[in-house]
């Protein structure tokens, strides 16, 4: 939201540097983004003084150039050659002195310097109005009043203004910041509590009177639930012309364009009270009569854009006698009843919408304007009749007209204050120190929130109407604490906690793997939930029906919560690969949604994304790429290291998996990892190998909960290390080794670890070779060779007899 700084001044005599006002703004809730100056012509006619013309004869080598001599008030006259056809001698005249800055329509600069043209020296040039940014006209140079004295600024001359303009990033809840006069309002808070005790000037309406009763127009609301408030006048006899120069300059501080007075007044009150407003051509409402209701579904209408929608049964339309709409309410105006420059009579609407319609309004039918961006987070059902009166008074003044009707006030319900109390216990414990009780009432005062009653313990207090995110004690104290000042919070030097060895807690789990992974080089990623709905498309395991839709979604790509975390995380692979980062680690902690006939389904998964190569190239260290072992042994380690061991492995059954495996615990899968289906990674545009593990998390922490760990001494006693080369069939896996391995040997074998694989020439048809290592250790004693040798006997004779193993 953009707030001009000038336009706060208004309301409140500040004269902080915009800088000092911004940083106060923040401490007050209303971060400040970005202060940009603005200039209402660019360059702000800096170096252009008045000059007066001298003398003014023939150029002696140009017939189409003049020379002149010019006044510029220093008392050394200059000599600038012009081509405009009516530089005449006895003209004050703008010029754009040597070294001035001036700018093209498109921005570009250029600088004036001293010259020479067709053999004459020039110094500086007499400028047309399009030349400096005063208008459109190059028919010649501009003749200024006679009675300017040489050598005045120009910027005197034409009242330019320099602004600067505060980008603040409002929070959803502070719809009372929605205006200027709102956030000054705020201002004038924070200042007090800094002892600057400014007034707060409020835009006078005391003037306004209806000229003559001869135009009503009747309104008519069947659901009030659409419309709490409606206030409706009407004004005739206006001309439809530019607005005074103050007005846009104010709408293009703000980046606003402006149109004619009567949109620009509506334009202006909006941002300057927070009240959108909404003017109708009188003589287009059928009928004299108003009336706000809902149309049948699929009703067509053309916004004032040229687009015809069909309405939702939902939508807040306003209609004539007839029920023709004419405006999509509180969003969009319709092509047929707005403001022209025909228009002599309009009909102008101040009113409070339902929120939530106009929000889903807005969402339906990606309309986005600044008067649903007010009314969908709640506006101040009180100022809607004193902007209306605002704007009749500027409409008055600036278009000619006369008031011709009273207005109309749909109000059947009044909604009355909130009461809150405040106790002075809870105050302090939430803030975390003791203020001062007059302090606290002094801050509540200055933000109009009325004291009604005080006892020893705390404050009744009513919250104005305005600030409709204020309902309860803690957003009391929270108003107190952001004006008082967080800065101003004392710190203790103390740190008070408590430690729970709890092995059951799901967080602590959590950020045991997650640094676990973190110091394996992986990163943490957190994707959004909203994802497309074609996803489901590309694993027959997920399943359309299944999807969990949003009824009002942003877009087509987040129109429903996501079934599984692969495609979100093959995004972020896409993108980081895209900007050449081609090595991931990439882990992240999410949910999946389903929608089954038993119910809606909300789990937990861990999510790994590998690709690339392990390390960063380096002269010193062999370049290795991530593979399908890589990730079982990161797997395997995270499980082993939430005591889950002795796992099952069998081939996955999800399709997402070109080869993976499922790792469980008794019929319980825990994770199904492998390498990414390249026809998927074709879909997110992603060339290189991705491998990919999904671990169930709940399954994870059920299990993880059961298990015991045991701790130890190291051992005193050396281990022994031998090593086997054995010839196998090609169909025996290292897992049957392994398994037979501890089965032969259940007390000294500490270890099996497969060092190398050799399948090829030299070897008989169907085998391979195996480099063994085995590891034994007897932890109360030093293990002799004729042990060693016996152990190592029995494992060859087992290897023999059950694999049909050859020892090479």
């Amino acid at each position: 939201m953009k707030i001009s700084y000038n336009w706060l001044k208004q309301f409140l005599n500040v004269s902080w540097e915009a800088s000092e006002t911004g940083e106060l703004l923040t401490d007050l809730g209303l971060e400040v983004e970005g202060i940009e100056k603005v200039e209402s012509i660019k360059g702000s006619l800096e170096g252009i003084v008045v000059g007066e013309v001298l003398t003014c004869v023939q150029h002696p080598n140009a017939d189409k150039l003049k020379l002149t001599t010019v006044d510029l008030g220093d008392g050394i006259p200059v000599q600038i050659v012009c081509g405009a056809p009516n530089v005449a001698a006895g003209q004050k005249v703008p010029v754009a002195t040597v070294g001035t800055t001036l700018y093209t329509e498109k921005g570009e600069s250029f600088v004036i310097t001293k010259s020479k043209i067709r053999g004459e020296e020039s110094h500086g040039m007499i400028c047309a109005e399009d030349e400096i940014g005063l208008g459109k006209s190059h028919d010649g140079i501009m003749i200024l009043d006679a009675s300017l004295a040489p050598g005045t600024p120009a910027a005197k001359v034409f009242d330019i203004q320099t602004d600067y303009v505060f980008e603040i990033g409002l929070t959803p809840n502070r719809s009372d910041a929605m205006s200027h006069y709102g956030v000054a309002r705020d201002l004038r808070a924070g200042l007090i509590q800094r002892e600057l005790k400014l007034e707060l000037i409020s835009p006078s309406v005391s003037d306004f009177h209806v000229d003559e009763r001869t135009s009503r127009i009747e309104v008519e609301i069947p659901n009030k639930e659409l419309a709490p408030r409606y206030c409706g006048i009407t004004i005739s006899d206006i001309t439809i012309k530019e607005s005074p120069k103050w007005i846009q300059n104010r709408l293009k501080a703000i980046g606003i364009t402006p149109k004619n007075n009567v949109v620009d007044i509506t334009n202006y009150v909006m941002h300057e009270l927070g009240q959108p407003l909404h003017a109708f051509d009188a003589q287009k409402i059928t009928g004299n009569k108003i009336i706000v209701k809902t149309l049948a579904e699929g009703t067509k209408f053309t916004t004032l854009d040229g687009v015809e929608r069909s309405l939702s049964d939902e939508d807040i339309m306003i209609c004539d006698a007839n029920e023709n709409p004419m405006c999509l309410g509180g969003v969009f105006g319709g092509i047929n009843s707005g403001v022209s420059e025909n228009t002599t009579s309009i009909f102008i609407e101040s009113a409070f919408f339902n929120p939530i319609s106009i929000r889903k309004s807005a969402k339906r039918h990606a309309l986005n304007t600044d008067a649903s961006f007010r009314f969908e987070r709640g506006i101040d059902i009180n100022m809607t009749k004193y902007a209306l009166k605002r704007a009749a008074l500027l409409v008055e003044e600036y278009a000619g007209g006369k008031i011709t009707s009273d207005i109309s006030d749909f109000y059947p319900d009044k909604i009355e204050d909130y009461q809150v109390f405040l106790s002075y216990e809870n105050a302090f414990r939430l803030i975390g120190q003791v203020i001062s009780k007059d302090t606290i009432k002094n801050i509540l005062a200055s933000l109009e929130i009325k004291i009604n009653s005080e006892t020893e313990g705390g404050l009744g207090l009513t919250i104005p109407s305005y600030r409709t995110d204020v309902q309860r004690e803690a957003d009391i104290i929270e108003e107190i604490l952001r004006v008082y000042g967080y800065n101003n919070i004392e710190f203790s030097y103390k740190l008070n906690t408590s430690i729970s060895f709890d092995k059951n807690d799901e967080v602590k789990i959590e950020n045991t793997v997650a640094n676990q992974l973190i110091s394996l080089g992986y990163h943490e990623t957190m994707a959004n939930s909203l994802t497309k709905s074609s996803y489901v498309k590309l694993s027959e395991n997920l399943h359309e029906n299944a999807n969990v839709n949003i009824l009002n979604p942003l877009s087509n790509d987040l129109s429903v919560l996501r079934q599984s975390l692969l495609f979100s995380g093959l995004e972020s692979v896409n993108y980081n690969i895209n900007r050449k980062n081609n090595a991931l680690k990439l882990f992240e902690f999410g949910k999946t949604y389903h929608n089954f006939e038993s119910g809606y389904s909300e789990d937990k998964h861990l999510t790994l994304f590998v690709t690339g190569n392990r390390a960063k190239d380096s002269w010193n260290i062999q370049t290795n790429t991530s593979d399908f072992f890589y990730l079982k042994g990161v797997v395997t380690a995270i499980l082993a290291r939430l005591g889950l061991n002795n796992l099952k492995n069998s081939p996955t059954k999800n399709d997402v998996f070109s080869e993976g495996i499922s790792l469980s615990l008794g019929k319980t899968v825990l994770v199904d990892f492998g390498v990414v289906k390249r026809p998927i990674l074709k879909e997110f545009g992603i060339k290189q190998e991705v491998l990919f593990a999904d671990f169930k998390w709940e399954n994870v922490l059920k299990l993880s909960n059961n298990q015991n760990f045991k701790l130890q001494e190291l051992p005193k006693f050396p281990q022994v290390k031998r090593d086997l080369a054995l010839l196998l069939d090609s169909k025996t896996e290292f897992k049957e080794l392994f398994n037979l391995a501890f089965q032969s040997e259940k007390n000294l074998l500490k270890d099996v670890d497969l060092f190398d694989v050799y399948e090829g020439s030299n070897l008989p048809e169907g085998k391979k070779s195996y480099a063994v290592s085995f590891v034994l250790q007897d932890e109360s004693k030093t293990l002799e060779e004729k042990q060693i040798e016996k152990i190592m006997q029995k494992l060859q004779q087992s290897f023999e007899k059950n694999l049909n193993a050859v020892l090479r």
